[in-house]
């Protein structure tokens, strides 16, 4: 059964690459583009719009790469405090560094990196330092004195004036970072101030994927949005600046909103003119509802991300890390579209294998986990002394695509007990495997057994499949579903009583 689809991406192309370009044009000079959200591995996007490549961003500066330049902005607190991008488990840092390489390899130049609210901080110092000794031109970025209120003192030589100036080459200069809160509107606006300075002319506006400003504030697209960016307390509105000057809505969110005011301002004073621009959604160049081909499609997607968002917060809340408000957020959000946890396909599946597996065994380590087959097919997985749920599941829906019969074992006896002793003699706990592990243990029996080859060349068809696990993964799990690329949930179980190893 094919996989339906209700996102164009050559269509997109066509249409956001024509209207950067005229954005471009229409500054009369140079043009800052702030890039919001992620510019490569855009999973989120990816699954609420079926069909979207998650690299069709990067793709997009590809395409334009000959007038088009990167400054990449990185706070430097998150540098110092080791934020983790939730969708690859790497630091921020890691991840500049990854979109360096991107770039790199796709031919689009990087002006520089810029550290933002830069303050001595030793671990900035030091990724300042990796970057340079590695020929990457590296720019500070302070604290802009005076922000938001004295504006007076924000574009003058004691606020914008104190950052490094990173003197552009191209006329389209994309200003992007791996995360929110990176610096990007301050790294364009400083750079605007200095431009001025010297005489040169040059504008500003925003590239946000989300929320879909040509789509009702109602629709689940921009409702997926909001369950995204629950924990930043981000939240859609029909943008009144564009209402009072047009008479029509459009669909924006509160912090854009919130700052246009003082960004109008800001702009005004840097370039003794009147702003381009009478709304926050007329900074934006985004197209992507344009490409939109089946809605049907993209708002079945858009009801499993809220699902999949509250399943996430929720772990997130039993492991400490976000707040009983956050999740309280998304249950309204589902609440709000007539939407249960159990509207996940693969959730009551796994739970009921759980209730068969807990009424034939007492033992508390007891877990289970499904997983659903593009043609729709749901496989479950049970854990096991020999190997954790997710892995058992992996192992039986690659067999389901192969054709390979329940009773043929991919992993030969040899292989796990010898991963197993060698858990043993270092002393790692628990022993069962898990999924990175079963996926290097199917690896070596691939070489000598054909029916294993067969299950590992399945594993690429288990992209973008949905998963549910009822016991919160371990590491290993976790790393291997992302590897995978599979969407995976979980209940907000612990998998034992014991703290450490879970």
């Amino acid at each position: 059964m094919p996989v339906r689809t209700g996102f164009d991406n050559e269509a997109y192309l066509e249409e956001q690459s024509r209207e950067i370009l005229k954005r471009v044009e229409s500054s009369s000079g140079r043009l800052y583009l702030e890039f919001g959200g992620k510019l490569m591995y855009d999973h989120h996007a990816e699954r609420v719009l079926p069909g979207y490549d998650p690299n069709v961003k990067i793709r997009l500066l590809e395409r334009l790469r000959h007038r088009a330049e990167v400054i990449l902005c990185i706070y430097a607190g998150d540098i110092e405090k080791r934020k983790v991008r939730g969708d690859f488990g790497i630091t921020y840092d890691a991840d500049a560094l990854m979109l360096i390489d991107g770039f790199r390899s796709r031919g689009v130049d990087l002006r520089g990196v810029v550290i933002t609210r830069f303050e001595e901080q030793p671990s900035a110092v030091s990724f300042e330092n990796k970057l340079k000794r590695r020929g990457v031109d590296v720019f500070r970025h302070y604290y802009t004195r005076g922000y938001p209120t004295d504006v007076d003192l924000i574009v003058s030589e004691e606020g914008y004036g104190r950052n490094d100036y990173i003197p552009p080459t191209k006329p389209l200069v994309v200003v992007t970072g791996p995360g929110p809160g990176s610096g990007k509107l301050a790294t364009c606006l400083s750079q605007l101030y200095h431009d001025f300075r010297r005489g040169e002319r040059a504008g500003y506006a925003k590239f946000e994927t989300f929320p879909i400003w040509n789509l009702p504030l109602s629709h689940p697209l921009n409702a997926a949005y909001e369950a995204a960016t629950a924990d930043l307390c981000d939240f859609n509105l029909v943008d009144p600046f564009h209402l009072e000057a047009y008479g029509a809505a459009a669909i924006n969110y509160n912090r854009d909103v919130d700052a246009f005011p003082l960004i109008r301002r800001i702009l005004t004073r840097i370039t003794g003119d009147r702003c381009p621009y009478a709304s926050p959604t007329d900074m934006g160049v985004n197209r992507a509802g344009f490409a939109i081909t089946d809605d049907g499609v993209v708002r079945k997607a858009a009801e499993q991300e809220m699902i999949r968002r509250y399943f996430r917060y929720v772990c997130e809340y039993a492991m400490g890390i976000a707040e009983r408000e956050t999740v309280q957020r998304v249950e309204l959000l589902m609440d709000d579209y007539g939407l249960r946890p159990e509207d996940r396909p693969v959730v009551a599946p796994a739970r009921n294998r759980l209730e068969r597996l807990s009424r034939e065994d007492d033992s508390e380590n007891s877990s289970a986990a499904a997983l659903m087959l593009h043609a729709g097919e749901i496989v479950t997985g049970a854990g096991s002394q020999l190997m954790t749920a997710p892995a058992a599941a992996v192992l039986n829906g690659i067999k389901s695509l192969a054709g390979i019969s329940d009773g043929t074992h991919l992993l030969s006896p040899a292989t796990i007990d010898s991963i197993r002793k060698l858990k043993t003699a270092v002393g790692s706990n628990p022993l069962q495997l898990d999924l990175e592990e079963v996926l290097v243990a199917l690896s070596v029996n691939a070489a000598s057994f054909p029916p294993a080859l067969e299950g590992m060349n399945m594993l690429p068809k288990l992209r973008n499949c949905d998963a549910h696990l009822t016991h919160l993964p371990n590491s290993g799990d976790e790393s291997g579903l992302r590897t995978l690329g599979i969407n995976a949930t979980s209940d907000p179980l612990f998998r034992s009583r014991r703290l450490f190893d879970d």
